[in-house]
């Protein structure tokens, strides 16, 4: 097995343990999930904080949001096609609040993300994070664009943002879904005989 396969394999392995156990898992669990003995996690990992950072670094990493985004069928409504990508975006966010929580409880997550001396940084850029998946939104616009008030990527932009600030840890009474479509496409008014 070549070593990024290896290292794709490990923290494959290891991300559901981190989400699990935090920053307390053990190289040696990791390793009997992985089916590897430990001595080859650090082969590939210099240490263990490399291989959280990798954990972390995978969890924000954008390739399977925008496969599934990309996924969505264009056929069908708007309204069903924003629904569907609300859920895999914010599935997204809560697997990446899931490790970022395990790594911060355990007062690791700091350690893993900061960039060390001379290495650059640890995550990729957020912006760059968030290009792609609002590029995958906008072309779920783009059957609907005669209809729309604003241009595609804007209203993707505009939806990203409200599911990203609507999905924060401890909201009181969050929304559903449906709910938050249904704002973003109707707005906030009730329409007449329709109040709640």
């Amino acid at each position: 097995m070549e070593p990024d396969q290896r290292r794709a394999m490990i923290v494959a392995a290891a991300l559901p343990l981190v989400i699990e156990f935090g920053a307390s898992v053990t190289t040696a669990k990791i390793a009997r999930a992985a089916g590897i003995g430990e001595g080859t996690i650090f082969r590939v990992f210099p240490d263990k904080d490399t291989l959280l950072a990798a954990c972390m670094a995978e969890a924000v990493r954008p390739d399977d949001i925008v496969a599934h985004l990309e996924s969505i069928a264009l056929d069908q409504p708007l309204a069903d096609r924003l629904t569907e990508a609300a859920d895999v975006v914010r599935g997204h966010m809560a697997r990446i609040g899931a490790v970022a929580g395990a790594l911060a409880a355990a007062g690791r997550l700091e350690r893993v993300t900061t960039p060390k001396p001379g290495q650059g940084g640890r995550l990729p850029d957020r912006e760059a994070g968030l290009a792609r998946p609002r590029a995958a939104l906008a072309a779920l616009f783009e059957p609907d664009r005669e209809a729309l008030r604003l241009a595609p990527e804007r209203l993707a932009d505009a939806f990203q943002l409200l599911l990203m600030s609507a999905g924060r840890p401890g909201a009181p009474d969050p929304l559903t879904t449906e709910e938050l479509v249904d704002l973003f496409l109707h707005g906030a008014l009730a329409a007449p005989g329709e109040a709640g």
